[in-house]
């Protein structure tokens, strides 16, 4: 009788273990953001292409479903946001799935700008550097580059006024390259500038001295002061 009645209240604690709810919750899978490319992720643009936003675009995903993309341009020298014209650009994707875990990718695009007529004075186009600074120099600082020259009005706007020595020499980045430099063709075989512009995140003043071009050649050679205490003598051979 007494091993009829364990059994008894056994089966009834089994019972009510089974109609409990202990609080256990279903799991749910959570989907990082995918973003996929559609065209390579460097992109070289050679003189007289054109860029297409549909052949380098992006689409991001989540669990197979399309999600907001988000798309930042940035100009490395020009400063454009959209790409538009010869420049070194870097396209940064974006999105963020429902639980709010952020995903990216990116493309880089390399424009090169065409080489102008020199025998009418236009000296656009794609360049090698090499940069002597305070008389000094090393392997590091010859044939760098490319330095972009870009052909706007009367003026020409130049990737680097140092000619690559931190963006290249170094190995910095363009962050860290004098960019916002315009000469001005003074239709007499001259050029000038009287801007003062910075260096990348390092700042200070940076002025152009002095600004030549063979016109046998194309080989142009300036100098820049900057006002940390250094001057850049540059030379550029053309690189088109």
């Amino acid at each position: 009788m007494k091993k009829i009645s364990l059994l008894s209240i056994f089966g009834l604690f089994l019972f009510a273990s089974c109609e409990q709810d202990f609080g256990i919750t279903e799991s749910e899978i959570t989907y990082l953001p995918l973003i996929e490319l559609k065209g390579p992720a460097v992109v070289e643009i050679n003189c007289g292409d054109s860029y297409s936003a549909d052949a380098y675009s992006a689409t991001a995903f989540e669990g197979g479903s399309e999600i907001q993309l988000n798309e930042t341009i940035t100009g490395a020298y020009f400063g454009a946001s959209t790409v538009s014209g010869p420049d070194y650009y870097e396209i940064a994707y974006s999105a963020v799935n429902k639980d709010g875990i952020p995903g990216s990718s990116f493309r880089q695009i390399y424009w090169k700008p065409c080489p102008g007529d020199l025998s009418a004075g236009d000296i656009s186009g794609a360049y090698t550097s090499t940069v002597v600074r305070n008389g000094s120099s090393s392997p590091q600082y010859t044939d760098m580059g490319p330095v972009y020259i870009v052909k706007d009005g009367d003026s020409y706007k130049i990737s680097d006024a140092i000619g690559g020595y931190y963006d290249f020499g170094r190995g910095y980045g363009w962050h860290y390259a004098g960019t916002g430099m315009m000469v001005t063709d003074n239709g007499n075989g001259t050029y000038s500038s009287g801007q003062t512009i910075g260096v990348g995140d390092f700042g200070g003043e940076l002025v152009l001295d002095s600004f030549s071009v063979d016109p046998a050649t194309g080989v142009i050679k300036f100098s820049t002061s900057w006002s940390f205490g250094y001057v850049f003598d540059v030379t550029l051979t053309p690189n088109n």
